[in-house]
């Protein structure tokens, strides 16, 4: 026990005086059971230790990575801290504990008094079996950092989140504000080169490496274990990333994919699946609802302009990064499918087409609710800065 409450301490200390992520303040953080879902080294480590610092309640961190929770069970562990006076328990990394959620829920039934606040990766299944968490949990998704929250963090500043509508409407009076803040275009396209994991701030010389080496984590022991993936299917995965890397926006046809790699059809849509719920492919669809997996989607997308500049470091299409930019920050609060006309339908109700400061109106002309967000500096009526559309969050 000593050990780990230690352990624990030395841990918290290293985030006091930290800028927090925005979710932080969304929490409701009096609910008893808390899961924390995301990709890898978007944060969901610090925000842990940092509700911590603030807690009133006796708390205590643990990483179920841990070689201790190799001999020693979670639920036993629960069992001593509670009798030492802890109620308050962060659990990180749950998805590397193999009886996570058994042990969760029984602490939880067991419990009445305590606190859990636990991490995992974004493909882990909180319903799964008989031991199903969906229905206990408040389950939070941790995105990377939105182009507002990088100029936070690198300009120690305070940028407010702007909603979709008063961007739309009043973006012709916000941005000239903002743009006092940063350096246009600077600033943006060292975000999209290298801003959307909060690590940059520790590896801005080896970002790159560590991004290739969080990808290959990520495969290698978030997927492969979940879906219980053998050897040569995990490399058949890595096979079909570098090919769609090479040709994002990706319009699928999952025969060819499938001639090409000598891998069954079906096969590769779960394989594709996979990737976008883990967070590093992103689908494109014509609806968000009710969606099957041997449903292939509209376009395929990597996740966030990071990744197509480290698999095109040299030949990166800046195209490719705007609508990549454009799709990722809006889906994490918003609604985004394919339309018939333009890139981009939100919510149903607005369409976007994306493009360069030299992109005309003509198509979208004559559609409804329909806007250009476009890689300029200011804008003007429908003509909207892509770069604003990372205020969102």
């Amino acid at each position: 026990m000593e050990y780990l409450i230690e352990k624990s301490e030395k841990k918290t200390r290293l985030v006091q005086g930290m800028k927090k992520r925005f979710l932080f303040t969304q929490i409701d953080w009096e609910q008893k059971l808390i899961l924390f879902l995301g990709y890898r080294g978007t944060g969901k480590t610090t925000l842990l230790l940092q509700y911590l610092l603030t807690s009133l309640k006796k708390g205590v961190y643990l990483s179920l990575d841990d070689f201790y929770f190799e001999t020693y069970r979670l639920v036993e562990t629960i069992h001593k801290l509670y009798g030492l006076g802890y109620r308050l328990f962060l659990l990180d990394e749950v998805h590397r504990y193999l009886w996570w959620s058994k042990d969760l829920k029984q602490i939880y039934d067991d419990y009445a008094d305590i606190h859990i606040v636990a991490t995992g990766s974004s493909i882990l299944d909180v319903s799964q079996g008989n031991a199903d968490l969906s229905r206990r949990a408040a389950i939070y998704r941790l995105p990377g950092l939105s182009f507002r929250e990088y100029l936070n963090f690198t300009k120690n500043i305070d940028l407010h989140e702007l909603t979709l509508e008063d961007i739309i409407k009043k973006h012709h009076i916000i941005a000239p504000d903002l743009l006092d803040s940063f350096r246009y275009p600077t600033d943006f396209m060292h975000y999209l080169k290298s801003g959307y994991f909060p690590f940059f701030l520790e590896a801005k010389n080896t970002y790159a490496q560590k991004l290739q080496e969080t990808i290959q984590l990520v495969i290698d022991t978030d997927i492969a274990p979940f879906a219980d993936l053998q050897h040569t299917t995990v490399r058949t995965m890595k096979k079909l990333l570098f090919v769609l890397s090479e040709s994002v926006p990706f319009t699928p046809n999952i025969n060819k994919l499938s001639e090409k790699l000598e891998t069954p059809r079906n096969t590769i849509l779960k394989l594709l699946d996979l990737l976008h719920q883990a967070q590093i492919l992103h689908f494109l669809r014509l609806n968000t609802k009710g969606v099957s997996y041997l449903q292939k989607p509209e376009k395929i997308y990597l996740h966030n302009p990071n990744f197509v500049y480290l698999f095109s470091p040299e030949k990166a299409n800046i195209g490719t990064i705007r609508e990549t930019f454009f799709f990722n920050q809006l889906s994490v609060e918003h609604a985004v499918t394919a339309p018939r006309f333009g890139d981009f339908m939100i919510n149903d109700t607005y369409v976007f087409e994306v493009g360069g400061a030299g992109k005309t109106e003509n198509q979208i002309k004559g559609i409804p609710n329909s806007y250009l967000a476009l890689d300029m500096e200011g804008g003007n009526n429908k003509r909207i800065p892509l770069w604003l559309f990372g205020f969102l969050y």
